[in-house]
């Protein structure tokens, strides 16, 4: 063992301090150097564990708290192209599950429900679809959902997988709709030839099929982790921790956890961001 790795945010404060107390005290134990990793980070960098991605590369980040499209151009060089100005897609997978009664986490219980519903019964909108720049919007599709369940009776099977499949298929159109303007931005400004997606909403097979095409269609790699590797998971950490390591990025053992920590810290936040519906 060469170094402790640990997660130093973003994240619920309670929990990463007891990460990183755990880390710095078996680093300091061991006599071996400490490595606060930022989460994102960690989403960030698993393609290259899984695929050997070289940078730049074109990261869509998309899970329950973050969505986020930036140009990735080294370890801790990350530049924001668009974010969301208000719910992340992870999030509004969870909140549109519980609107249709259906379980958390909302993810995959949404794209199960999806396989057997009709994607055409609801005209749910594509928020953002063909704005300019990168950034995302999920409120308003959240809403419109919510807006569906309540004109309808109580809802039987047929509603919900309905339900489900229009919402999963707005929120992929939507997605695919910026991410298509983030490549053609990246492309102009870069080397770079891969679209990585990650993050746990990367798991959702329709997305990932979605953008594979997209890809493909600007002569680009999709590069997606294996499913198990897509949520929060120890071993991203520990990758991060190893490439950040051979470059000589360790910390010192007073580094604080931090509830939040941008891969960019020098970006402006989007117009609206922070806004709940």
């Amino acid at each position: 063992m060469d170094a402790i790795a640990a997660t130093a945010g973003p994240g619920l404060i309670g929990g990463v301090l007891v990460g990183v107390m755990s880390a710095k005290a078996m680093a300091l134990a061991s006599n071996k150097p400490f490595i606060a990793v930022n989460h994102l980070e960690g989403h960030a960098l698993t393609a290259r564990l899984t695929d050997d991605v070289a940078f730049p590369f074109l990261l869509l980040l998309v899970s329950g708290g973050h969505c986020q499209l930036l140009v990735v151009e080294g370890v801790g060089k990350y530049r924001r192209l668009g974010t969301t100005v208000d719910d992340a897609a992870g999030e509004a997978f969870d909140k549109v599950a519980k609107l249709i009664g259906l379980g958390y986490p909302g993810g995959p219980a949404i794209e199960r429900a999806a396989a057997n519903g009709d994607a055409t019964r609801f005209a749910f909108p594509r928020p953002m679809k063909g704005k300019p720049g990168c950034d995302f919007s999920f409120s308003g599709l959240k809403t419109a959902v919510r807006l569906a369940v309540e004109a309808l009776p109580p809802l039987n099977a047929q509603d919900v997988a309905d339900i489900a499949a229009s919402f999963q298929v707005a929120l992929v159109e939507s997605i695919v709709d910026r991410v298509k303007r983030a490549i053609a931005q990246f492309l102009q400004e870069t080397s770079g030839n891969t679209l990585v997606v990650s993050g746990g909403v990367a798991a959702n097979a329709a997305l990932r099929t979605a953008l594979t095409a997209l890809a493909e269609s600007s002569s680009m790699a999709c590069i997606a982790p294996p499913l198990a590797l897509c949520t929060d998971n120890a071993v991203m950490i520990a990758w991060a921790g190893i490439e950040r390591l051979r470059l000589g990025l360790t910390d010192p053992l007073d580094t604080k956890a931090r509830p939040r920590w941008p891969l960019d810290p020098d970006a402006a936040p989007a117009r609206g961001a922070g806004v709940k519906a």
